[in-house]
C-alpha cells in the first residue's frame, strides 16, 4: 500500500464559531488516517488486536503546514504513506485535501512503546514485515 486515503466530512463539531475547522482537528484527522492504514494493513483487525496489549504507538513528533482553511460540511481527504521506518518508529507523511487542493500537510512520527513503561519497543516483526519499506 502506498497511500492510504481515508474521506473525511467536516462536522459542526470540527469547527470554531466562523464554520472553519478548528486548527488541531487536522491532526485529529490525520490521525484517523493512520489508524485506518494500520487497519487496512492488518486484515480490518483493531489495532490492539495487531499490535499486542503491552505495545502501543505515540506521536513522537508531528510537523504540520496549514495552508488553507476548511469548513463546514466540506468532504475531505486524508492521506498517510508511510516515509521512513526505523526499528522502534515509523515516520508519515500526510495530507488534507479538498478536491484535489491540499489544505495542511504534516510529517509525523511515532514510537512504539511498551505500554507499562512508557519505553521504546521494536515493531512487532508480523506488523513491520507487512509495512511497505
Amino acid at each position: 500500500m502506498h497511500e492510504f486515503a481515508l474521506p473525511l466530512r467536516v462536522y459542526i463539531e470540527d469547527t470554531d464559531s466562523g464554520g472553519i475547522v478548528y486548527y488541531v482537528n487536522y491532526l485529529k484527522f490525520m490521525e484517523r488516517a493512520r489508524t485506518e492504514y494500520f487497519r487496512a494493513l492488518a486484515g480490518n483487525k483493531p489495532p490492539n488486536q495487531w499490535l499486542g496489549s503491552d505495545l502501543c504507538f505515540v506521536v513522537h513528533t508531528a510537523e504540520i503546514h496549514y495552508r488553507h482553511p476548511a469548513r463546514l460540511d466540506d468532504e475531505l481527504q486524508a492521506t498517510a504513506r508511510l516515509q521512513a521506518r526505523r526499528a522502534a518508529s515509523l515516520t508519515f507523511a500526510q495530507t488534507i485535501a479538498r478536491s484535489g487542493m491540499v489544505l495542511a500537510c504534516a510529517t509525523i512520527k511515532i514510537a512504539c512503546v511498551d505500554r507499562t513503561k512508557m519505553r521504546p519497543r521494536p515493531i512487532p516483526p508480523a506488523l513491520a514485515a507487512q509495512l511497505p519499506l
